[in-house]
């Protein structure tokens, strides 16, 4: 999933009902006619499938019955305009079309064109296809002719243009409706759906374009926004240049809790990531036959054996934050130290197995920051992943209710939710990233930036955007084969984006 939007800046993401807000506040508060809108939208995929395809000069348009099915006739209207070789392909009862779409209906059989049914046999003569069939209406599973037809199109070997969403995409959750169409290119109105940027929308949407349509922002004011989409970190005070007299006892220490046996480099990859995102001190409590090794590995972790919860104490007396899971385990030794950092007051992370042995135990402290994946949120949910992916949303708003704190829900389009307020999506990342020791990583880098002074919830959100962008630096090499130590290895690029010290 790409984006062609301004990916610098936060940008507002919605929900349908909300975007239905802001159409009808278009309408009734600006003034904007339906039809105007819709004849903007066919004209915004127009323009993207020309630029995209201007060796183009035949086109394939399904339309449903719906306003999305409107927004395909405008764009086969111009299309035929253009003496391009146009197929118009109709699902649904042309006679229940509301006054907007049948208008462009009219206007486009007006031009000479030709609309067709669609059937099993619907054989497709294009260059390119513009799925134009459902739009965000999608509630159920796609069965029958609509099911065929989104499987012809996935089918044809031509790319495929989505009118605001690909057909069967859910536009609140991203989850896939039993089947949906894996567009090039999808252009989206008005406002951008939240469901676009999250979990399975990553295999459908393609590059996405965001057009306004022309709303007014007066109108976008009317309408909180559910999330926000954020691809660059926003690091606050910490983006400026540091303090020429400047200690190690200015930037926190973070002490990484993990490292069971087999798994000491888990805790050695966090406790690298605390460093080189800018954390004062980093040490490791571990398993004691790891200490040694792990000093020899980093002689920058101060690597400390711990055999008891009684000896990690010591240890979190001197820290300032405590980030507990790498490796860690499931061990009695595991609870134990679990339980030890439970009982503190220290602003924490809790990552990885850490999750796994929280499950259950609902201890809400507003101090901390939960990383799960899919798995280990639905263990702390106690439902099953597919819940969990069918609407991630409503999953990490639980957590963060059930447990406190901060909810990071890793995966395409990760989310942020806060312990209080609106999620954020992450817009950067690759798949090279689905790799051993990334989220260990990312554990580290969100641990540095709550030792630097900020928040948890700004450490959540800057540190999930910083672990993704350099992720993204690293991948330039290739998306296969990237590891979680070059990921490591760009942090320090994007973290020192300095802004002018005032």
């Amino acid at each position: 999933m790409k984006f062609s939007c301004q990916d610098t800046q936060a940008l507002p993401l919605y929900t349908t009902a909300q975007v239905r807000e802001l159409d009808r506040l278009a309408i009734a508060d600006a003034g904007i006619s339906g039809y105007t809108l819709m004849s903007r939208a066919g004209e915004a995929c127009w323009a993207v499938l020309r630029a995209h395809w201007p060796a183009a000069r035949s086109l394939a348009v399904f339309c449903g019955a719906g306003n999305n099915g409107g927004d395909g006739f405008v764009i086969a209207r111009l299309a035929l305009v253009a003496n391009w070789q146009v197929q118009l392909v109709q699902l649904g009862d042309p006679t229940q079309m509301q006054a907007d779409a049948q208008q462009a209906r009219d206007a486009f059989l007006s031009a000479g064109g030709q609309v067709q049914p669609f059937t099993e046999n619907t054989a497709i003569a294009a260059e390119v296809i513009v799925d134009a069939l459902l739009g965000t209406g999608v509630d159920r599973p796609l069965q029958g002719l609509w099911r065929s037809a989104i499987n012809a199109m996935n089918a044809a070997a031509v790319p495929l243009l989505a009118v605001d969403i690909p057909s069967g995409l859910q536009a609140d959750s991203g989850t896939v409706a039993g089947v949906a169409t894996h567009a090039d290119q999808t252009v989206t109105f008005i406002g951008r759906k939240a469901g676009l940027y999250t979990g399975a929308a990553a295999d459908h949407s393609g590059n996405i374009t965001f057009a306004d349509l022309g709303v007014p922002e007066s109108v976008f004011q009317q309408v909180p926004a559910a999330a926000t989409l954020l691809r660059h970190p926003e690091l606050g005070t910490l983006a400026r240049p540091r303090l020429r007299n400047a200690h190690k006892g200015h930037y926190g220490h973070v002490l990484v809790i993990g490292g069971d046996h087999g798994m000491a480099g888990a805790a050695q990859l966090a406790g690298e990531a605390a460093l080189r995102s800018g954390a004062g001190c980093v040490s490791l409590a571990t398993r004691p036959e790891h200490a040694a090794l792990l000093a020899a590995a980093c002689p920058e972790l101060m690597c400390h054996g711990v055999a008891s919860a009684q000896q990690l104490k010591a240890l979190l007396s001197v820290a300032s934050v405590l980030l507990i899971g790498p490796g860690l385990g499931r061990s009695a030794w595991a609870q134990s130290l679990l339980s030890a950092v439970l009982e503190t007051s220290l602003p924490r992370v809790i990552d990885a197995d850490a999750l796994n042995c929280l499950a259950g135990q609902a201890l809400p402290f507003n101090g901390q920051v939960l990383t799960p994946h899919p798995g280990e949120a639905a263990r702390l949910l106690d439902q099953t992943v597919i819940r969990v992916q069918s609407d991630r949303f409503a999953a990490a708003r639980a957590i963060s209710r059930k447990y406190g704190g901060a909810t990071v829900l890793k995966g395409a389009g990760t989310l942020i939710q806060p312990a209080e307020g609106t999620p954020v999506v992450c817009a950067a990342g690759n798949p090279g990233m689905a790799t051993a020791g990334s989220g260990d990583v990312l554990a580290g880098v969100i641990a540095a930036l709550i030792a630097q002074g900020l928040d948890v919830d700004a450490a959540a959100e800057a540190g999930v955007c910083a672990h993704a962008c350099a992720g993204d630096i690293a991948a330039k090499a290739g998306e296969r084969g990237l590891m979680a130590r070059d990921v490591i290895a760009a942090l320090r690029t994007v973290l020192n984006v300095s802004s002018p010290s005032t």
